[in-house]
């Protein structure tokens, strides 16, 4: 049975949303006559020198098909064999990629519990008790997300500390920037701010999640990692041998600030949600809603009774907490029909 046959709107997730219509376009351009194929294509030398323009003269971009694959393959330029990573214990390279770091890269993680989901320096530090003890791995990434699993956006100033904490300890950052855009929205900067300017090594920068089919990036800020990316992408099967249509669609994200709108839009009707939560019995926000994603605790019995209408997943069923996202097409009328069943299911 198909999922729209049951549900009005899809609150999962904005990997349920579609593609953005200049996105859809972008691909249609790109699918005249015939083309160098894996990346040796006119759009994916657009896409480079546009990496260039957004995020300085010495990035380098590289695309890729998933998140996945953009980390494993963002990660590998810096970790050797006995090497590890320190990171969230809620990240996504720890909780939602099946172990693919560890098992691929046949590295360890070395998570840390936050409250909020964001590494601190002091994260960092506690677990470099290791560095130069040949019986144990040894940490030389710090990883983290932006947005953060839990839905709180990392300063620049944060990041800043983190990339200095990291680098004065022989160590380099990495950033997955699935929802990166999401970030820069929610706190009125570019990219480049949260990326070139603050010490990050190497990151993704997320389009599938924005209004893009398949399509994400891996962008090195550190020119002695880059000519290591052809080789690792292609041997962690995200070359495509179609790349001007992954390229085409990042290009159109970086073309007129289309991610920004995409992003803003999205972190918009989040904001929207947010608000029509305020004052209803029995429920709380469990952590900021920085980007497109809420966390809400409710009761069980309203719970249930919204999945019977809504598609959205529990993120700690212990604790009553839900994760309500929103996407560039959601638009405000889904929002508000969705808060009138909340307020029925609970009872206002």
């Amino acid at each position: 049975m198909l999922i729209d046959s049951i549900y009005p709107k899809s609150f999962a997730s904005d990997n349920h949303a579609g593609v953005h219509p200049d996105v859809l376009d972008a691909m249609t351009a790109a699918n005249h006559g015939d083309a160098p194929a894996y990346g040796g294509d006119r759009w994916t030398a657009g896409f480079e020198r546009q990496i260039k323009e957004v995020f300085g003269g010495e990035a380098e971009g590289f695309a890729v098909l998933n998140g996945t694959g953009a980390n494993i393959v963002g990660l590998s330029l810096m970790l050797g064999r006995y090497d590890a990573v320190i990171c969230p214990e809620s990240a996504h390279i720890a909780t939602h990629e099946t172990g693919a770091a560890e098992r691929l890269l046949g590295v360890k993680l070395i998570t840390v519990p936050t409250e909020d989901g964001k590494l601190r320096p002091h994260h960092i530090t506690s677990r470099l008790g290791a560095l130069g003890t040949t019986y144990e791995p040894q940490p030389r990434v710090v990883s983290v997300s932006q947005v953060a699993e839990l839905g709180t956006c990392y300063s620049p100033d944060e990041l800043a500390a983190l990339a200095q904490t990291a680098h004065d300890s022989g160590m380099r950052l990495h950033l997955d920037g699935a929802r990166l855009a999401n970030a820069a929205a929610y706190l009125d900067c570019d990219l480049r701010t949260l990326t070139t300017d603050v010490g990050v090594d190497v990151f993704s920068f997320g389009g599938t999640k924005n209004g893009a089919l398949a399509a994400e990036a891996v962008v090195v800020l550190d020119p002695s990692l880059a000519h290591a990316v052809p080789f690792l992408r292609q041997q962690s099967l995200q070359l495509a041998s179609k790349m001007r249509f992954v390229s085409a669609q990042l290009s159109a994200l970086l073309t007129d600030g289309l991610w920004r709108r995409n992003a803003a839009h999205a972190n918009a009707m989040t904001a929207r949600l947010v608000a029509g939560l305020e004052g209803l019995p029995g429920v709380s926000l469990a952590h900021p809603a920085q980007g497109n994603a809420a966390f809400v605790v409710l009761p069980k019995n309203a719970t249930a009774a919204l999945q019977s209408r809504y598609l959205f997943h529990y993120w700690d069923e212990d604790a009553g907490m839900v994760r309500w996202m929103t996407a560039f097409d959601t638009t405000p009328e889904q929002v508000d029909d969705f808060l009138d069943d909340i307020r029925k299911a609970v009872g206002a």
